[in-house]
């Protein structure tokens, strides 16, 4: 169905977001809840009301796959003149225009293909370490520097108070820092964290140009605003100037790139920094059966701290579908081959493996999955683009292409795509052999390319598509193809898919080990759970396995985050981990590890003394306060209120209501009576 000019099937809350008034909205929009419809419908509703020119609009987010469905949506509702970016094609665009007058040149400096050449240089000229791994590590932390409007200098200072865990001794990757900076700077050249501070730059110093810009854009839209670092923030205020014609659309719940500098801050203090601020909240979930968005809403459910505070109840909208399935393997080529096995019956059933997707916490991961769909014939494509975009055919690819932009090789982009291609390999037809079809496919997959460019930008030339090629690169945003999908939970952000298995479910993968002791690394695991749920449409299968291989012994855990998602009546909530239900009745086990309990503070807690804690520290505090001013009024010891073994377990498990408070052991009738109503007041509110 094309949009029409009001779609009819906005609803209430969508409705509310597409007609506020200009100045500052802020929407807050849940996964599956229809936000890039929201987003061109408002865009589209501003144009129609002569609030706004298309040409005076600049929409931003954060890959180019999402800047060109903003494109395409846009044009179906004849605001197509709109710009819709990303913040770094934005940002090369408008440098390119400013460039001679900001710096006295005619071109620009170039844009660094890959910064790892001059990364390793300087570091070793620091005597720090030069293998493959350590350079990507110290490029990704001068990413994450830059990011944060952090210099070489403040560096050492930086980490340390933010108590970051950094790839070799502090003042030596500041010194890498400052040298890949000289070297930078001397060859005339740009990474992709330079457009967003020169162009910061510029119009922060440069009167003229502010205003030329200002007198330009209008109106500003950006998309995942939870993901905006500190250096974007910084772009978007200066685009920005004293006006508030801007609308941020996000969700504080899917925030999982803190690594590479993101925050959701900026989402969290926009009513702060805008009171006059449109607030609106898309809560109603049409990507998902209920069933999922149940088992979505448990696991954030359980989220603490102030990102949970901005938390979204997603209400489902579609049909019911099946129930999501759990199971546990002895290993891991055991998970694999029952996945495969179950993904095998789905395609059989009708289906199409590119609406199949298994999602793994890291990289690693793939390879026994890849090894397992490969002896069942089933067809699979790796996503997260390093696989793709550093196989040999492509980078000759991407060679040639930029080869023959730069020497005037231009008539139809697909066609001449297609033509320089046929010169490393790229036939009618494809060719005999695992290996070589396997690079045939690659090469056909960037004519693809060319051709979604064409769609959204049909003036778009070599030179174009070499850059575009390369912000993908960068971006790890490969092509599609047909087949199962194989993706870290980073990769998968953005996707969704018919049937979803999320893999390999155990702690210290999910949540990974390093973040162990920092809460708010354990906070953004659990989000990223939470994403992975989100991306299924109708099936959701979620598994783990208790030995990395055959024969080393069941010593590993499910995920923390599972308690409570898996059903009371399933056999993976009874068996305990490694070993047979007991015989002779159920007997009470740990709910995370699935240990048996001993002791009384055990047996309240429902977890051994051991396993990690899942408590709500706020709510703990704020139930020990509570608990004083009882046992101040009575005159009696605090313990005789609650212990604090009984305070923590309520502050563990959350109790909703009378039936969930009485099942926490110490609660009894006569407390229940006197305490029950103040206790699920509290629990109330710290939900809320």
């Amino acid at each position: 169905m094309t949009e029409t000019l009001l779609d009819t099937r906005l609803d209430e809350e969508q409705t509310a977001a597409v007609t506020a008034p200009r100045g500052p909205v802020c929407v807050l929009a849940g996964a599956g809840t229809g936000k890039t419809r929201t987003i061109t419908q408002r865009i589209a509703h501003l144009v129609r009301q002569g609030h706004v020119a298309p040409g005076q609009v600049l929409a931003v987010t954060f890959t180019a796959r999402a800047a060109g469905e903003l494109r395409t949506r846009l044009r179906a509702l004849d605001a197509s003149g709109v710009q819709a970016r990303t913040f770094h094609a934005a940002a090369l665009r408008q440098l390119r225009y400013f460039w001679p007058r900001v710096v006295g040149e005619e071109r620009p400096w170039q844009l660094l293909d890959g910064k790892l050449r001059l990364v390793g240089q300087a570091a070793a000229r620091a005597k720090a370490g030069t293998d493959s791994d350590s350079l990507r590590d110290l490029a990704n932390e001068i990413e994450w520097a830059k990011s944060s409007l952090i210099t070489p200098e403040d560096y050492p200072a930086a980490v340390a108070r933010l108590r970051r865990d950094v790839p070799g001794p502090a003042e030596q990757v500041a010194q890498v820092f400052a040298g890949y900076e000289l070297l930078k700077n001397r060859a005339q050249a740009l990474d992709f964290d330079d457009l967003l501070l020169h162009v910061a730059a510029a119009l922060e110093e440069h009167g003229a140009v502010a205003e030329e810009f200002r007198d330009r854009y209008r109106c500003f839209v950006v998309d995942e605003y939870q993901d905006v670092t500190p250096l974007q923030q910084r772009v978007l205020d200066a685009w920005l100037g004293d006006r508030d014609d801007l609308t941020v659309v996000g969700d504080a719940n899917q925030t999982i790139y803190t690594f590479a500098a993101a925050t959701p801050r900026y989402l969290l203090d926009f009513p702060r920094r805008f009171p006059e601020a449109t607030v609106v909240r898309l809560t109603r979930d049409y990507r998902s059966t209920p069933q999922i968005v149940a088992a979505a809403n448990t696991v954030i459910g359980a989220a603490r701290g102030r990102v949970a505070g901005s938390r979204l109840k997603l209400v489902g909208q579609l049909p019911p579908g099946p129930d999501p399935d759990f199971s546990e393997h002895d290993d891991e080529p055991a998970e694999a081959a029952a996945v495969a096995a179950k993904i095998r019956r789905l395609i059989a059933d009708g289906t199409p493996a590119g609406e199949i997707a298994i999602l793994f916490r890291i990289n690693a991961q793939s390879e026994a999955y890849e090894q397992a769909l490969t002896e069942a014939k089933i067809p699979y494509q790796v996503r997260g683009g390093e696989r793709f975009f550093l196989r040999p055919e492509v980078r000759r690819a991407m060679i040639a292409l930029r080869t023959a932009g730069a020497s005037g090789q231009d008539t139809d982009l697909v066609d001449t795509t297609r033509r320089v291609l046929a010169q490393i390999g790229l036939s009618d037809e494809p060719p005999q052999g695992a290996s070589q079809r396997a690079q045939w496919e690659s090469l056909l997959a960037i004519v693809g390319l060319a051709e979604e460019l064409v769609a959204v930008e049909p003036e778009a030339d070599l030179r174009r598509f070499s850059l575009e090629l390369q912000t993908r690169a960068d971006a790890s945003h490969p092509p599609v193809v047909q087949g199962v999908t194989l993706a870290s939970l980073h990769a998968a952000k953005g996707l969704e898919w018919d049937c979803v298995f999320l893999v390999g479910l155990v702690d210290g993968t999910l949540p990974i080990q390093h973040a162990e002791g920092d809460e708010a690394a354990i906070e953004e695991e659990r989000r990223l759970l939470y994403v992975g749920v989100t991306r299924a449409r109708r099936v959701l299968r979620l598994s783990w396995a208790l030995s990395r291989s055959p024969g080393r012994g069941k010593h590993r855990r499910r995920s923390r985050f599972l308690y409570g998602l898996i059903p009371d009546e399933h056999p993976a909530s009874r068996i305990p981990q490694g070993g047979r239900p007991s015989e002779g009745g159920v007997k009470p086990r740990c709910r995370i590890c699935g240990g048996p309990l001993m002791g009384t503070d055990a047996m309240k807690l429902r977890r051994c003394g051991d396993c990690p804690s899942d408590v709500d520290t706020e709510l703990l505090d704020r139930l020990r306060e509570w608990r004083s001013e009882e046992a101040r009024g009575q005159g009696v010891p605090a313990y005789v209120v609650f212990t604090d073994a009984t305070l923590t377990a309520i502050a563990e498990h959350r109790p909703a209501d009378v039936a969930a408070l009485v099942g926490i052991p110490g609660i009894g009738a006569r407390k229940l009576d006197r305490y029950g109503p103040a206790v699920l007041a509290l629990v109330s509110e710290a939900s809320e």
